[in-house]
């Protein structure tokens, strides 16, 4: 038995990705290094080398990239950097820029 159905059909030109921003570490002369990599381990799933190497980016340059995302992973990411520093007691921001 043939059935026929009508399809709507999506060009590949109608999809648009979405857009993509940085989360960006800032360094300040309070946060150790130790907290700082223990962020980006817990919050950025970064291993330890590649933490390590972010750190000391950070340190040297005054800020690093710790990831791309969308805009609403982006935020979240923030809130929770803000909120571990807070908890800890140490002034670590984040921040976001488009990619």
């Amino acid at each position: 038995m043939a059935t026929n159905y009508e399809y709507d059909t999506v060009l590949s030109d109608d999809i648009q990705e979405p857009k993509m921003y940085k989360v960006i570490l800032l360094n300040d002369n309070y946060s150790t290094m130790d907290f700082v990599i223990e962020v980006l381990m817990k919050i950025f799933r970064k291993s330890l080398q590649d933490a390590s190497q972010i750190m000391l980016n950070i340190h040297n340059n005054g800020q690093e990239t710790c990831g791309i995302y969308t805009h609403e992973i982006a935020q979240t990411k923030v809130a929770q950097v803000k909120t571990m520093a807070r908890t800890n007691n140490f002034p670590l921001k984040a921040i976001i820029e488009e990619d």
